[in-house]
């Protein structure tokens, strides 16, 4: 009989604000986690002083290894891949050491295509979904602010209910990361990108934080046109969205009791001058509207305008 699937040990590959959240909070739960980025400045006051982390649950200190090299840590039952979503290739392909027959292997950043990334590299009957409303920032190396204590979500990609998938699920609520196991990850997925094709190009752009999107009625109705667009190509990827539900949670995270007066990833990347992640949210959008025949101009002059203020920064 087939052993039951355990999450023994935890490699995380990315330490930046993400990655630090999500490794944080399981080691201080109680996980054998391991933080693995090439930024030694972070990686080396981890090292020495643990992780600090601040924000929700209070300011302390949590001890968890860290490493700026896959082959310091050996293989691991579950991968959590959180670098930037145009990174993810070449950091699951340098990730070959933390690999055993078993390994699973996750991420939860923002957009469409990292799945078939990892898949590409380590096979798809590794890889999971995941989504999450965490949020968190780094304040500067060895330090994390977390935003709050929202949900995240986890599932295998073809919605079964496997003794993996819950095994995972488990592990986290009880290391006190609130979890959801999915029946439909690739749909939960989905909802979250549409809050982003709303949220991020028109906040970059525009410099506005989340509350400020609608206060120009022209820039509330690219936002929902952009919504649109991005409904009708889930749909022909057979994704059974609702665009008016999209718009109500959209709504509420701009309005108050929402993220109202936080920046943006996207607007943070451009402020920092740093590339963004366009090509994998609204980009997205784009590359499957081709696939289908289903126009999609908003968002195509979006990914234009976005990439138009990236070339300010070489």
């Amino acid at each position: 009989m087939k052993a039951r699937y355990e999450v023994r040990n935890i490699a995380v590959v990315g330490a930046g604000a993400m990655g630090s959240l999500f490794g944080g909070l399981l080691s201080e739960g109680g996980l054998d986690v391991t933080l693995i980025d090439v930024w030694k400045d972070h990686i080396g006051q981890i090292r020495r002083n643990g992780l600090r982390m601040t924000g929700e649950g209070g300011d302390r200190i949590i001890p968890i290894k860290a490493a700026t090299d896959p082959r310091e840590v050996g293989a691991v039952d579950l991968v959590i891949v959180q670098t930037k979503a145009r990174h993810a290739k070449s950091a699951i392909e340098g990730a070959g050491p933390l690999l055993h027959s078993e390994t699973a292997v996750i991420s939860f950043q923002n957009g469409l295509g990292k799945e078939e990334i990892l898949s590409a590299a380590v096979g798809s009957d590794r890889v999971l979904g995941g989504t999450t409303a965490q949020g968190a920032n780094i304040l500067e190396p060895g330090v994390v602010r977390n935003s709050g204590n929202l949900p995240t979500r986890i599932g295998e990609l073809n919605g079964a209910l496997t003794d993996r998938i819950m095994a995972i699920g488990d592990a986290f609520n009880r290391a006190g990361l609130k979890t959801i196991v999915s029946n439909d990850i690739k749909l939960d997925i989905w909802k979250k990108l549409m809050a982003n094709v709303a949220i991020n190009p028109i906040s970059a752009l525009c410099n506005f934080r989340v509350g400020e999107l609608f206060d120009v009625p022209e820039v509330k109705e690219v936002i929902l046109d952009a919504l649109d667009e991005a409904a009708k190509v889930a749909n022909a990827e057979g994704i059974k969205l609702d665009v008016a539900e999209s718009k109500q949670v959209l709504l509420e995270i701009t309005g108050k009791g929402g993220t109202g007066s936080g920046r943006s990833g996207m607007l943070i990347d451009v402020l920092a001058r740093h590339k963004t992640e366009i090509d994998f949210i609204n980009g997205a959008i784009v590359r499957l509207g081709k696939k289908h025949g289903i126009p999609t101009p908003i968002n195509r002059t979006l990914v234009a305008a976005v990439k138009g203020l990236e070339r300010n920064f070489e």
